[in-house]
């Protein structure tokens, strides 16, 4: 399954890796320098604006002082728990800070947010074949977090998106591959088998999602059901398969207490039976045991003779 999963899986030249950036200055301190560097220009405003020969000197120290505290605010970042910032420079791709705290880093830089937390994505109820071409609807649970934020930023347009269209298209795979029920000897079923069709749909889905960057932590069937339109044939069918289950257990049975029966009273030597009557005997024994009726006795006050 694992090698049907990869046949299904996109191909790209150079797959990006995640390179993780350790910012090397705090927040706190520039934050301080910055709110220090906006009392400055608005120092320089004030002096400009009550001394004349400090006019044109005190605009221009307060313009470039206001210029450098934007910039460097736009330095500024927050990274929260269960977040990243995919960090890139020009378009080059320079890291990823994973880990939470404040901190300061190049203001040329666009900072990508991505969240690495645990993720549920439940499918919508699917109407397909399965093996034997009989209708079914089928849907899934897929659990899964971002393990690679490079690969999930680059190399594919929207990870969300990828994530429900990949995990549709292996739910449909996995119901054709697999009939809903009544398997051969050894074959695996929809209905019958469910821990191994969740595990097959798991190794599936992580294949197909290797190129996002993303990790399937659990996957199983939420919903698997007939159509609608051979709902009630296959219930019927059902039905019946249990009635023949249910009268082959009797009659077995039966049989051993009919042959139980002959050998206490030949071995007790209650009475002595020529084929015709054991015949007889075997005939109404089983005709009692395997009725669904009750029976009425019948006592039989002359000789059986």
């Amino acid at each position: 399954m694992a090698e049907a999963g990869r046949n299904h899986l996109p191909s790209v030249n150079s797959p990006s890796h995640e390179r993780v950036l350790v910012p090397r200055i705090g927040g706190i301190g520039p934050l301080l320098g910055l709110l220090g560097l906006l009392g400055f220009a608005v120092l320089n405003f004030a002096l400009a604006a009550n001394e004349r020969d400090f006019e044109v000197l005190g605009i221009v120290l307060g313009i470039v002082s206001i210029l450098a505290f934007v910039l460097g605010l736009i330095g500024l970042t927050l990274v929260n728990p269960n977040h990243v910032k995919v960090v890139l420079l020009f378009g080059r791709y320079v890291g990823t800070v994973r880990e939470a705290g404040f901190y300061w880093v190049n203001p040329f830089t666009v900072r990508k947010t991505l969240s690495v937390r645990v993720r549920n994505f439940n499918s919508d109820t699917l109407k397909v074949n399965d093996q034997r071409g009989n209708p079914i609807e089928i849907a899934a649970i897929v659990v899964w977090k971002v393990r690679d934020s490079a690969q999930a930023s680059f190399d594919v347009e929207d990870f969300i998106d990828y994530v429900r269209v990949q995990s549709e298209a292996a739910v449909r795979h996995l119901a054709s591959t697999h009939p809903y029920d009544h398997a051969d000897d050894g074959q695996v079923s929809l209905r019958g088998s469910s821990q191994v069709v969740n595990d097959e749909l798991a190794t599936e889905l992580s294949d197909r999602l290797e190129l996002a960057g993303i990790d399937v932590l659990e996957a199983r069937l939420s919903h698997l059901a007939y159509a609608p339109e051979i709902a009630g044939a296959m219930l019927q069918r059902q039905q019946a398969d249990a009635i023949i289950d249910a009268r082959t257990r009797i009659v077995d049975g039966a049989v051993g207490m009919v042959k139980m029966a002959l050998d206490g009273l030949r071995n007790e030597q209650v009475v002595e039976l020529d084929e015709e009557r054991k015949a007889q005997m075997i005939s109404n024994l089983l005709v009692v045991l395997c009725s669904d009726r009750a029976t009425q006795p019948v006592v039989n006050a002359g000789s059986i003779y």
